[in-house]
């Protein structure tokens, strides 16, 4: 059984998540981006998730902004050799649980709606569709598709399944 570990993000995990963002998004956000981030932004969150064997490595990270009582999903990606593997399902839930736990009550994000994967990934937690905002990436003006989870008492209460996750 793999053990996952679940951290918040430090400076040195940086450099691993600009070259996941290069390798899974069209438009990524820079180094200088996720340093600002930490330093600036006293609402963000930024969590990544490890193998427990490998505390170093980062496998998948994601960001959430907390403004008053919602939540802002930022980013959410894992690393393409490890897709596939409820890593970003574990990681969303891990977001969601500490969003809850830090008074948040509902939880917004946008997604392309090319996007299918992360779309059903949304759905399957708790997320539903809210509308659409016309041309949001940079890139070709793909749409997004604004989605809202609005908290009840059995949101993210799956840990992942068998996989043991530790948060720290």
């Amino acid at each position: 059984m793999a053990a996952y570990e679940i951290r918040s993000m430090t400076e040195k995990d940086i450099p691993q998540i600009a070259g996941i963002e290069k390798m899974v998004f069209t438009t990524p956000w820079s180094e200088a981006a996720f340093r600002s981030e930490l330093a600036d932004n006293t609402l963000a969150l930024y969590l990544v998730l490890t193998d427990e064997e490998k505390p170093d490595e980062v496998l998948a990270y994601g960001g959430i902004w907390k403004i008053f009582d919602e939540g802002h999903i930022t980013n959410i990606a894992v690393r393409p050799d490890y897709q596939g593997r409820k890593l970003g399902k574990m990681l969303l839930q891990a977001m969601i649980r500490w969003g809850w736990t830090n008074g948040m009550n509902h939880m917004t994000l946008e997604v392309r709606v090319s996007n299918q994967i992360a779309i059903n990934l949304y759905k399957k937690t708790g997320f539903a569709e809210a509308g659409i905002r016309p041309g949001y990436y940079d890139n070709g003006g793909e749409d997004a598709i604004i989605m809202w989870l609005r908290r009840k008492e059995e949101d993210a209460s799956d840990a992942g399944g068998d996989k043991e996750i530790k948060m720290s």
